[in-house]
């Protein structure tokens, strides 16, 4: 079957198309009705099926004959250790940290905050909370307690989960003394605390409310998984980047499970059984979708990696891991690519590895230019396929279903759109655009199956943020375009469009000239403020590892090109060279940020960000090119 066929019978019939994917599970009560409204109108998914994710991850995969399969590999470069954990140990893992959970108290419907950096206990903690009902809110690590603090307000959990430390390269990074103050400072106090001590150096101070992992596991009674209806939360994630009252996106369990079993095998291209990585983080929506729950509900082997693409040790870190672990299918961010790209630019490393086994390379988190994906394509030897999704959806919404049929690779697109998301791209008046013509992204409803029931506790916002807009669709806050073979372009947030004297300009396609000089690693183009024009493009760039053309001249060289392939209209005039640019601890580039900085108006720094240090540097540089309204 085409993609085209394939994709239609899931417009033309959704109910029909998306029953047949849900009968790939193991339901304990299987649904009649596919597709419903709630009371408040919203559809809704399988809503009187029964399931357990925790049971389709683990036990499903055991009785089936499959307990001595590895299930994750657990590869730690900056604690020099590996472990290897098969499907039985994971049972066993799982089902007593459940147990333990329950001894505590915890039951259906309560809510339990893991925060914990990137080992085996993470994603235990995931599986056992869905095993008995309990809603999990994971936490990246690399959130400071205030922020913290502002989610268990919101969520109220009545457990944390939580580790004695974590590292990020060569520093250790407290994790229970910022649980401690993240309680301090919120109104809403969890009655207890679990802590898997990993004995790395780290202070962690005894509370009243502690318990230690180890010792309540020993003791526990093994917990078999509880039949929870289709529509019950599996999880609340937190968006991150923003001030202020954060947004808990609510994730169903049968729309998610069906989702994510159809996107391993059609859209990764992975059989049951292969090995799956996705280098990201649990705290991330990939790692809930693609390190977690996707890969083991397929009974894949899932890799763990607690590391960098640079410095752990260097840039050949991913190719090793490939090698040794035999992966089939990669995921990762550009900004990871691009990392390597920029201390390995002739990917010399990648000579020492055998990579054979790797079929497809896919990238997704932000906008992949044209650059980084020809450079992976020449190293790799393998299609590299961008694809394009959010926190909200939860699995991929635009991309090459390489396991339908691999479509040919238009740099720049995400390709088509992915079964069930009927993508249109509409104007201020919600109108088609024409083929070309740039306008707002958007889903006609109802989504597919897996994608954001709500927002936690503030279903107002719900609406407000995504359903309001364009009536009868879902506002991806995203601009794009299709093109007249159908694929889809996606340019950016809107407000990344700028307005160059009465001009709206895209930064992503300048972003793609920029990026398309020899000298230049990564580069961020923004709008800021212009007396005359109201705005006006600034490129920041940083450049390739021994890069030895001069500033001067890779600034002349990228205006031309600015000049010659988008025109004088887009008023590029200032390139600024940077060591490197201020982006979140999972790959984003902070562009807001950089906005508020060269327009010198007041910003909160994110807890995010990889390192507030880079702040002052970028600070200094627009001050010294008497940039923006400094």
């Amino acid at each position: 079957m085409t993609y085209q066929e394939f994709y239609s019978q899931s417009l033309n019939n959704p109910e029909a198309f998306w029953k047949q994917q849900a009968q790939k599970l193991s339901w304990y009560k299987d649904p009649e009705n596919i597709l419903t409204k709630n009371d408040d109108g919203h559809y809704q998914w399988f809503e009187d099926g029964k399931l357990n994710l925790s049971y389709l991850c683990i036990d499903k995969h055991i009785e089936d004959g499959f307990g001595r399969q590895n299930a994750i590999i657990y590869d730690s470069p900056v604690t020099n250790s590996k472990e290897i954990i098969t499907y039985n140990r994971l049972h066993k893992e799982v089902s007593k940290l459940a147990g333990a959970l329950k001894e505590i108290g915890l039951k259906k419907g309560d809510t339990a905050i893991i925060y914990m950096p990137m080992i085996p206990q993470a994603v235990y903690s995931m599986l056992a909370c869905a095993r008995i009902g309990v809603i999990h809110s994971v936490v990246f690590g690399g959130f400071a307690p205030n922020e913290l603090a502002i989610r268990i307000d919101d969520c109220k959990p009545r457990l944390i989960l939580t580790a004695s430390s974590g590292i990020e390269i060569d520093r250790i990074l407290p994790y229970k003394p910022f649980v401690d103050e993240a309680i301090k400072l919120a109104e809403h106090k969890p009655s207890s605390v679990i802590i898997y001590q990993r004995h790395l150096g780290a202070d962690t101070p005894g509370k009243p409310y502690d318990i230690d992992y180890v010792k309540a596991v020993s003791t526990a009674t093994p917990a078999d998984p509880v039949a929870l209806e289709s529509t019950h939360p599996s999880y609340i994630l937190y968006t991150s980047g923003t001030t202020g009252k954060p947004k808990g996106i609510i994730r169903d369990s049968g729309g998610y499970a069906t989702a994510l079993k159809f996107s391993m095998k059609y859209i990764y291209g992975v059989e049951q059984g292969d090995v799956y990585w996705a280098a990201s983080d649990v705290g991330w929506v990939v790692g809930h979708s693609y390190i977690v729950y996707g890969p083991l509900i397929n009974r894949n082997t899932t890799i763990l990696f607690e590391g960098k693409p640079v410095k752990t040790p260097d840039a050949s870190t991913f190719w090793r891991i490939i090698e040794e672990y035999k992966v089939k299918v990669m995921f990762t961010a550009p900004t990871a690519i691009r990392a390597i790209k920029k201390e390995d630019p002739n990917g010399n490393f990648l000579k020492e590895y055998d990579i054979s086994k790797l079929k497809y390379q896919f990238l997704a988190g932000e906008r992949c230019d044209v650059s980084t994906l020809k450079w992976a394509e020449e190293k790799l030897k393998v299609p590299v396929i961008d694809h394009w999704w959010q926190t909200e959806s939860g699995w991929p919404m635009l991309a090459n279903m390489v396991g339908v049929e691999l479509a040919k690779v238009k740099p720049g697109s995400a390709t088509f759109p992915v079964c069930g998301y009927d993508i249109q791209i509409l104007n201020d008046l919600g109108e088609v655009v024409p083929e070309g013509t740039e306008g707002f992204v958007v889903v006609k409803l109802p989504l597919p199956p897996g994608n954001l029931m709500n927002i936690w506790g503030n279903p107002e916002r719900f609406v407000a943020g995504y359903l309001e807009r364009f009536s009868g669709y879902y506002f991806s806050g995203d601009g794009g375009y299709k093109d007249k073979d159908g694929y889809v372009y996606i340019t950016g947030r809107v407000d990344d469009v700028i307005n160059v004297a009465g001009h709206r300009l895209s930064t992503a396609e300048m972003e793609e000239v920029v990026a398309s000089h020899a000298s230049v690693a990564e580069c961020a183009v923004i709008g800021i403020h212009d007396d005359l024009k109201g705005q006006i493009p600034l490129a920041l760039a940083v450049t390739k590892f021994g890069n030895e053309i001069a500033e001067s001249v890779i600034q002349d060289e990228v205006v031309q090109n600015i000049r010659k392939k988008i025109g004088a209209v887009a008023s590029l005039k200032q390139v600024i060279i940077v060591d490197r640019l201020p982006k979140t601890r999972s790959g984003k580039i902070l562009r807001k940020l950089l906005r508020s900085i060269a327009d010198n108006e007041p910003f909160t720094i994110p807890s995010t960000i990889d390192d507030p240090l880079i702040i002052d540097e970028i600070t200094h540089k627009l001050k010294t090119h008497k940039v923006g309204k400094h």
